[in-house]
């Protein structure tokens, strides 16, 4: 872990509290060339130092230095809506990602080189569509064909990415998936929760799929070209070209609203996927955009009440606990079958070769002591 002197929050302290830097230096007993140095960053305070330039400055020992770790692992998000990603959830699926690192030697692709990605990943409406249409064919789909979770499972284990299935409950956190990437590994560590709608699971999905391939950008140009091509993976252009015209021809706002949520119930993806694609095709066609009612909102709550959560799909025909949660044993069992990911054998080599109890598990899969604790017996 490198240090390095935050040198704003210094240089504003400094201000604030009306000092120079050669009246910092006299109340340090240092030189002025070496606060300026400080503030150059060219050098780094000794710990005495530091510990009074804190004193002086009123400024905590994490307010003051900046702590930068080679290899930091890379997070993105999927969040809840209207949630707001603070530091402590980026520094805590940061540590998710450093536990992480003691599985990377029980990986079982057979090489760790970077696997093909996109070179200039873009929100433009021409490369989305060429980028969807080259993974539909990777993944053996013609252009209009529905996407399934078949495809989307295998096109992840052939990007050498690991699935993790978690149940995180439906409404109890800030994130509904998380994507870490290592940097020193090139390897990619994606967390789906499965208390979640079987079509947003779908869209989540195919969006972890787009930072996958898009494992340079970051931040919010990650998020927006990640669900710009989720969403041109699941309704591509020529889907879009044809709901167009067949929207167009409703007679009236009921039976367009009617019709786009049938599109969507055909490809088992969200009404607002639909439309959302409908009208960036008729932008980029130069069409009028197609405007739906406020109704259209109800019918779409009234869509997603026809769709189970995926872990209600998965786990619905084995008994589950009193918190509606299968035994440790069907949970792995179902997820390692369905997703076809070798985490849970990663797990199970590195508990046993290295005699880990509950505590890593609890962390590398973020959840209770007590649930890890039953992972744990399962496992080793």
């Amino acid at each position: 872990m490198q240090k390095r002197l935050n040198t704003k929050n210094t240089q504003k302290a400094i201000e604030s509290a009306g000092l120079t830097q050669t009246a910092v230096a006299d109340r340090l007993g240092v030189s002025k060339e070496a606060v300026s140095q400080w503030l150059n960053d060219k050098s780094f305070p000794r710990p005495n130092k530091l510990l009074q330039l804190g004193k002086l400055l009123n400024l905590s020992i994490h307010e003051l230095v900046i702590k930068e770790e080679p290899n930091t692992p890379k997070i993105a998000f999927r969040k809840m809506k209207g949630t707001k990603t603070k530091d402590h959830h980026i520094e805590k699926a940061q540590e998710i990602g450093r536990f992480l690192r003691q599985l990377v030697p029980f990986l079982p692709f057979d090489t760790l080189e970077m696997p093909p990605v996109f070179k200039s990943p873009s929100c433009d409406y021409e490369f989305l569509r060429k980028a969807a249409a080259k993974v539909r064919e990777d993944i053996n789909l013609g252009s209009t064909d529905t996407v399934d979770f078949n495809h989307l499972i295998r096109r992840f284990r052939e990007l050498q990415s690991v699935v993790v299935p978690v149940l995180w409950g439906s409404k109890q956190r800030h994130e509904n998936a998380i994507h870490i990437y290592l940097p020193d590994s090139q390897s990619t560590w994606v967390y789906l929760n499965l208390d979640t709608n079987i079509h947003d699971f779908k869209f989540w999905m195919a969006h972890e799929l787009g930072h996958c391939l898009s494992p340079n950008l970051e931040g919010d140009e990650a998020e927006d070209f990640a669900d710009a091509f989720a969403a041109n993976l699941l309704y591509p252009h020529e889907l879009a070209e044809k709901a167009y015209t067949s929207v167009m021809r409703q007679t009236s706002s009921a039976a367009k609203i009617a019709h786009v949520v049938a599109l969507a119930d055909a490809q088992t993806i969200s009404p607002y996927t639909v439309i959302g694609q409908i009208n960036n095709y008729a932008a980029h066609a130069l069409q009028p955009e197609i405007r739906l009612s406020n109704a259209f909102h109800g019918a779409v709550t009234n869509f997603n009440k026809k769709y189970l959560n995926l872990s209600d799909a998965l786990f619905g025909d084995i008994e589950l606990d009193d918190d509606g949660k299968p035994c440790a044993r069907d949970y792995i069992s179902k997820v390692e079958h369905a997703f076809e990911t070798p985490f849970f054998d990663l797990l199970r080599h590195y508990l046993k070769q290295h005699n880990k109890g509950p505590g890593f598990v609890q962390t590398v899969l973020d959840m209770p002591l007590l649930d890890a604790r039953s992972i744990h017996t399962e496992l080793s």
